[in-house]
C-alpha cells in the first residue's frame, strides 16, 4: 500500500545486534573525528602564517570530514543507544543530501591536494604563482557548490517515489540505492543518473589523483640525488594512503550497475561504508596534520601560550 510521503518512516537495521559494544566503538570514533577536525580548524583559524593554500585545504577537508561523520553517526549512536531504528522520511533525505555532498568534497579536495603535490614536486619553481590562495579559494568554492548541487540532483527525484510496505534498510544511513531498491515506483530514471552522472562524480577526480601521481613518480624517477625518492615518498605517502582507502571503498560500492549493487554481500557493503564515511574522515586529520610543526606550533600557541 501506498502512504503519503509525509508519513514514511525507515526502519535502519544495520547493527541492530551487539549494541552494547558498538556504542563505545562509535562514539569513540566520532569523537576523534570531532577532536582531531576542530583542532584544525582552530590552529589554522588562530595562526595568520597558516593562512596558505596548503592549509586552506587542509581546512576544507576537515569541514568535509565534520559534516560527513555528523551526517550519519548522532543517529546511529542515538539508535544503538535507545533502539530506536526509525528514521523519519525528511530525515533520511537530509542524511542523503549532506552525505553526497560531504563525501564528494572530500573527494575533489583529496583532488586538489593531489594537485597541490604534483606542483610543489614537478614544478617547485613556479609554486608561487600557480598555486595562490585566490586560485585556491575560487576552486573550493566552486566545488562547494558544484556538490551542493550534485546532491540535490540526486536527492529531489527521491521526492517523488513511492515506496512499499516494506520500510526496512539494512544500513545505518539512507543512502540512494537501498532506497530505490525498496521503491514501487518506476526508478529507472534514477537510477540513470545514479550511474552516469554519479560515477563520473567519482571517476573524475580520481582520474585528477592518479594523473598527479604518474607525473609526480616520472618526476622522482628523474632525480639523481640521494633521498629523493623518501622526501616525495614523505611528501606524498599518507595522502597516498588516504586516496586509496577512501576511493577503494567508495569505488567498490557506487560504481556498479544496479544489480550488482543489489546483490553485493551485506556485511561486505556494510564494513566497506563505515571505512570511507566514519573511519576515514577519522583518520584524515591525524594523518595529515597533526604531525605538521606548524599545526603543533599553531596549537601550542593557543592552548599553552607558546610564543612561535
Amino acid at each position: 500500500m501506498e502512504n503519503q510521503t509525509s508519513t514514511y518512516e525507515f526502519l535502519l537495521l544495520a547493527f541492530s545486534s551487539h549494541q552494547d559494544l558498538l556504542f563505545p566503538l562509535f562514539l569513540a570514533l566520532y569523537l576523534a573525528a570531532l577532536l582531531g577536525n576542530l583542532l584544525i580548524l582552530v590552529a589554522v583559524g588562530s595562526d595568520p602564517r597558516l593562512h596558505t593554500p596548503m592549509y586552506v585545504l587542509l581546512v576544507n577537508l576537515s569541514l568535509a570530514d565534520l559534516c560527513f561523520t555528523s551526517a550519519t553517526v548522532p543517529r546511529l549512536l542515538y539508535a544503538l543507544l535507545t533502539g530506536d531504528q526509525t528514521i523519519t522520511y525528511s530525515a533520511c533525505l537530509s542524511q542523503v543530501f549532506f552525505f553526497l555532498m560531504a563525501g564528494n568534497v572530500d573527494s575533489y579536495v583529496l583532488a586538489a591536494m593531489a594537485w597541490d603535490r604534483y606542483v610543489a614536486i614537478c614544478k617547485p619553481l613556479h609554486y608561487t604563482t600557480v598555486v595562490t590562495l585566490p586560485r585556491c579559494m575560487g576552486l573550493l568554492g566552486a566545488v562547494w557548490v558544484g556538490t551542493a548541487l550534485h546532491s540535490l540532483l540526486h536527492t529531489a527525484p527521491l521526492v517523488h517515489l513511492t515506496f512499499c510496505s516494506n520500510h526496512a534498510l539494512p544500513y545505518f544511513f539512507c543512502d540512494i540505492h537501498p532506497l530505490l531498491h525498496l521503491a514501487c515506483s518506476d526508478t529507472s530514471l534514477n537510477y540513470l543518473v545514479a550511474i552516469v552522472e554519479g560515477s563520473a562524480v567519482i571517476i573524475v577526480p580520481a582520474v585528477c589523483i592518479m594523473a598527479s601521481y604518474v607525473f609526480i613518480g616520472a618526476a622522482v624517477c628523474q632525480v639523481r640525488a640521494p633521498g629523493g625518492f623518501r622526501k616525495a615518498f614523505s611528501t606524498c605517502g599518507s595522502h597516498l594512503m588516504v586516496v586509496v582507502l577512501f576511493y577503494g571503498t567508495v569505488i567498490a560500492i557506487y560504481v556498479k550497475p544496479p544489480s550488482q549493487a543489489e546483490g553485493q554481500k551485506e556485511d561486505r557493503h556494510l564494513v566497506a561504508t563505515v571505512m570511507f564515511s566514519v573511519v576515514a574522515p577519522t583518520l584524515n586529520p591525524y594523518i595529515y596534520s597533526l604531525q605538521n610543526r606548524e599545526i603543533k606550533a599553531a596549537l601550542a600557541k593557543v592552548f599553552m601560550g607558546r610564543q612561535g
